[in-house]
């Protein structure tokens, strides 16, 4: 299958293409502002299927709005008439069609165009109506709010807001192009004469702000945004596609004396917290229990013992660990507990708790194993 993308190198069309490729679709004709026209006619000609997504939303000139959203739609439309080319067709419009503006006019001239082009050669068209989209590889001040907000905000630049309580209805590009690859399939989901992306999102503006800012926070506080929230994850992935490449990774507090270090790597608000702690050799840690607090034990690199023993017991159980081997020793409570390292080398220990540490309510109880 031969598919032609017009618009290849915009914000749809380079996740598109990426997705295509992922999926086994290697044969892709690209067509750009800067390809040369006449290979439109060479693509036309070849094409089983076309993503239209070539557009104009920010024009030097009004009348830019008309040629570029109606006028390429028009000559693509002719062509694929003229070699009797019947792939179907898929246009990216907008909810801004709706609008009487330079914008919204001129992408229903486009969407009615397409609607004709049907009528007249019965071929299967599929006009979609696209909301706000986000997500990695789109532009500041150009295609979206989130990716202004996501740009400024990873940079410590202003924002402007000028009513917080306005809604945003949001679709990110991954259920974009789930959508658009079930139409490519012959499956679009369709509403009335239109086609939509099923998953969208909404939001007001000011909450939006403040959500990607406590993204940046969470580097300093270490807390994670709340993954199960599907708009979250969506918005946390995009902000990170925006942070500048000389500032990737960033520092942890490390605790550190004579015994090793102790480095709290990410907090969570329901799910507790997950640290890294390194013991010296001969070092002991620990020797405490807990009422409610549990954690997990991973060590990862050297050698060690973990000892428990029950608050109210003489008797001591012990589970000998190794980086060599991945094995999690839950840490109950009740229980005193410590690790010991008994090699020559550091001990590595990732540590999960079921809770973040909080000084005013520390749940811990020193007493020997």
């Amino acid at each position: 299958m031969q598919i032609l993308v017009t618009g290849a190198n915009g914000f749809v069309g380079k996740n598109l293409i990426a997705e295509l490729k992922n999926k086994g679709y290697n044969d892709i004709l690209e067509f750009t502002k800067e390809t040369d026209h006449s290979l439109l006619e060479k693509y036309t000609k070849e094409c089983d299927f076309v993503f239209h997504l070539a557009g104009v939303n920010r024009p030097k000139e009004e009348k830019e709005f008309m040629d570029g959203n109606f006028g390429l739609t028009s000559q693509l439309l002719e062509l694929l008439n003229k070699h009797n080319n019947t792939a179907p067709v898929l246009l990216a419009s907008t909810i801004q069609a709706e609008n009487d503006n330079p914008y919204g006019r001129s992408k229903k001239a486009g969407e009615d165009l397409l609607f004709k082009y049907y009528k007249e050669n019965d071929v299967k068209v599929y006009v979609y109506r696209l909301p706000n989209l986000f997500g990695k590889w789109s532009k500041p001040n150009y295609n979206t709010v989130v990716a202004t907000f996501c740009y400024n905000i990873a940079r410590g630049l202003d924002i402007r807001i000028n009513n917080p309580d306005v809604e945003l209805n949001l679709c990110y590009i991954n259920d974009v192009l789930d959508e658009f690859l079930r139409a490519l399939e012959g499956n679009p989901t369709m509403e009335n004469e239109f086609c939509i992306v099923p998953k969208t999102h909404t939001i007001k503006l000011g909450d939006l702000a403040d959500l990607i800012k406590r993204f940046k926070e969470s580097r300093t506080n270490l807390y994670i945004p709340n993954m199960e929230d599907a708009l979250t994850k969506k918005l946390y992935s995009t902000y990170l596609s925006f942070l500048p490449e000389d500032q990737f990774s960033y520092d942890l507090k490390m605790n550190c004396d004579h015994r090793g270090s102790f480095t709290e790597f990410m907090r969570t608000p329901d799910r507790g917290q997950v640290s890294v702690n390194v013991s010296k050799p001969g070092v002991t840690k620990g020797n405490h229990w807990h009422h409610t607090k549990n954690e997990k034990f991973l060590v990862v690199s050297g050698e060690g013992l973990i000892r428990f023993r029950k608050v109210d017991s003489d008797e001591v159980i012990e589970y000998r660990v190794s980086g060599e081997k991945a094995q999690v020793v839950d840490i109950p409570t009740g229980y005193i507990h410590s690790i010991v390292n008994v090699g020559e080398s550091d001990l590595v220990t990732v540590m999960w708790a079921n809770e973040c540490f909080d000084p005013e309510n520390p749940d811990t109880y020193f007493m020997e194993v």
